[in-house]
């Protein structure tokens, strides 16, 4: 969004709080005074919709700061990554909704993940605020000689005007013309929905002209699908301050200690030393200093919602973003990684010392390479490199291409089976391209390989933009859910995610960690081989 923009919209903004004064002390009189505050949306969006706030209570519509800020710095697309019960929805339907009244022939949609979901929103959001506009007010319009615009048409969950503008809410939009379409917990549907998500992305993002409106708000749903990927692409760009286009999504955040109403009288509420710890954290590593109130709502919240406390209430946009799925196996040890601080821009390729490699190849599927060093006592992880589709010449072309000096290449079992045909296995072809690899033998059981991990990331530090894909299979390999019995089953799920994590179990197996003591092995009792890596 450009500064004239935004500067347009403060003085839209000013304007509109000069007249709600004027009308509350009975200054707006005459026609041309009540047409011009009238003309102005600020004032419009501030006078004439009531909302049910969230105590079921009717009360006039005024704007909340996050809803304010967002009003003055809107572009053409914008995605808003936010906590819970900001009122972004509410917002935008009566925003839309206004529109709709105020402007012939326009078109505006909203989605939303659940059909029961999208009949609340038009019940008791645009219904609601159309409906309770004040006898009085439709007065004015009749006086002003202005033809307040009625529905046309009623269906269940949409307006159709006599001024030939619609409003309606869905689970999805596909075909026709929008010139503002809003997205509810988009990041949700991403998650739980892939297709839809896309049929949004490639159909209802398509309904809507260039350099109309698309706002995506949502509050995070883990490290893939669209929203994250809009999202990581909006921020970069907001934080280089790159000039934005058209076809740009602008990143708005919203975090819970910027809203003035999260506080709670700290009289009587014992913060735990992990909350404690967080603050401290928090106020040293991003420069958020919160209040003793702001701790004690936190820490009652907290209470309630455990491990979802940094998924709907983030404290800033990487955190949100951070939750690890459900059942995911290495939930403990990613979040020891993110608060002990081992994942970071501080790692880097060390020239002086050997590198390692870990694999997990498939046939036709993805295959994965873990680049590592040992430096002292721990273990960095420099690299990652994942592809499909391509045979072993080109994955030993990529290592080879590196500038890196080799210790080891470590592979999984299946390696060394013999191919029917030929009778040659794939450790016999890898080393036609220059790729000696040395086995990891094969474990009894998948819990093994999975415990062997646990035991190993401890020692871990993470190259985050290097092993940023890496680290986010570690953070959703997870548990396979039965449908039918309602209980993970003993087996991962084998996903995206599992290629990247069977990887790294490689690693964490690979004979040279147990020769130098490391917990992720089998055994840990020797200790030699170490200064050959440091």
């Amino acid at each position: 969004m450009t500064s004239k923009t935004s500067k347009s919209r403060k003085l839209e903004l000013w304007r509109g709080e000069k007249f709600l004064k004027q009308h509350a002390n009975g200054q707006l009189k005459t026609k041309r005074q009540l047409l011009e505050a009238l003309s102005n949306k600020w004032f419009r969006l501030n006078s004439l919709y009531h909302i049910k706030n969230k105590d079921g209570f009717q009360v006039r519509f005024r704007p909340n700061k996050a809803q304010k800020s967002r009003y003055i710095e809107r572009h053409c697309r914008d995605l808003i990554l936010k906590a819970r019960q900001l009122g972004f929805t509410t917002f935008e339907m009566i925003d839309a909704l206004d529109d709709c009244l105020f402007i012939k022939d326009f078109s505006a949609g909203c989605i939303c993940h659940k059909l029961e979901d999208a009949q609340d929103i038009f019940d008791n959001k645009i219904r609601f605020a159309y409906e309770k506009i004040s006898e009085s007010w439709l007065e004015i319009f009749r006086q002003l000689g202005l033809a307040f615009p009625k529905p046309e048409s009623d269906r269940s969950m949409g307006y159709t005007f006599t001024n030939g503008s619609k409003i309606k809410v869905s689970t999805s939009f596909r075909g026709g013309t929008l010139q503002r379409l809003h997205v509810s917990e988009f990041g949700k549907i991403c998650k739980q929905f892939p297709e839809k998500a896309r049929e949004i992305v490639t159909g209802a993002f398509e309904a809507v002209g260039l350099g109309n409106q698309i706002t995506l708000e949502s509050t995070a749903e883990g490290r893939e699908g669209y929203f994250f990927d809009y999202s990581q692409s909006a921020q970069k760009k907001k934080d280089s301050n790159a000039k934005l286009t058209q076809l740009d999504f602008q990143f708005h955040f919203f975090p819970w200690w910027q809203e003035p109403t999260y506080k709670l009288d700290p009289d009587g509420v014992v913060i735990p030393q992990h909350l404690i710890n967080y603050f401290e954290t928090l106020e040293a590593s991003q420069g958020i200093k919160v209040t003793q109130a702001q701790m004690a709502w936190y820490a009652k919240k907290a209470e309630d919602l455990g491990d979802d406390m940094t998924r709907e209430y983030p404290s800033y946009p990487d955190e949100a973003f951070n939750q690890s799925a459900k059942g995911a196996y290495f939930l403990e040890q990613m979040r020891d990684i993110r608060r002990t601080q081992r994942l970071t821009s501080k790692v880097h390729w060390n020239k002086s010392l050997p590198v390692i490699t870990a694999w997990d190849l498939g046939m036709n599927d993805s295959m994965v390479i873990w680049f590592a060093q040992i430096v002292g006592r721990e273990v960095h992880l420099i690299d990652y490199y994942e592809n499909s589709g391509e045979g072993l010449e080109h994955y030993a072309s990529y290592v080879n291409s590196k500038p890196y000096r080799y210790a080891q290449h470590y592979g999984p079992h299946d390696l060394a089976v013999r191919e029917l045909g030929t009778g040659n296995s794939r450790v016999d072809t890898a080393m036609k391209f220059g790729l000696k690899f040395e086995i990891v033998s094969r474990i009894s059981n998948h819990q093994e390989g999975i415990e062997a991990v646990r035991r190993f990331l401890p020692q871990c530090w993470f190259d985050e933009a290097a092993c940023e894909r890496g680290v986010t299979c570690l953070d959703n390999y997870r548990k396979e859910w039965d449908e039918r019995l309602g209980a993970y089953k003993k087996t991962p799920l084998h996903d995206w995610a599992s290629h990247g994590a069977k990887a790294f179990e490689t690693l964490a197996r690979a004979p040279i960690f147990e020769a130098v003591g490391f917990a992720g092995s089998a055994s840990s009792r020797g200790k030699s081989g170490w200064g050959a890596h440091t």
